[in-house]
């Protein structure tokens, strides 16, 4: 899992849009999908598609962590 998907992992726990069981259960289905050589899909997606979480929530983690991303490049800007 790359640095995103864990992020996206970590807000949507944190936010209780998801259990950790059940990413437990997304994870590997997205490296097996990965290893099979089938198309790539996000986490966010495989957790959408068992129902886990809506387009909504979807949204409110990624703002998230775009506005994390933004606010940690302007503090190492300024140092």
């Amino acid at each position: 899992m790359n640095e995103y998907s864990s992020q996206f992992c970590q807000i949507a726990v944190d936010k209780g849009f998801v259990t950790e069981t059940q990413l437990s259960v997304a994870i590997p289905e997205q490296v097996d999908d990965d290893l099979s050589n089938k198309p790539h899909r996000f986490i966010g997606r495989i957790i959408f598609e068992h129902g886990w979480i809506t387009n909504e929530q979807i949204n409110i983690v990624l703002d998230t962590l775009h506005n994390t991303r933004l606010y940690l490049t302007s503090l190492s800007k300024k140092m």
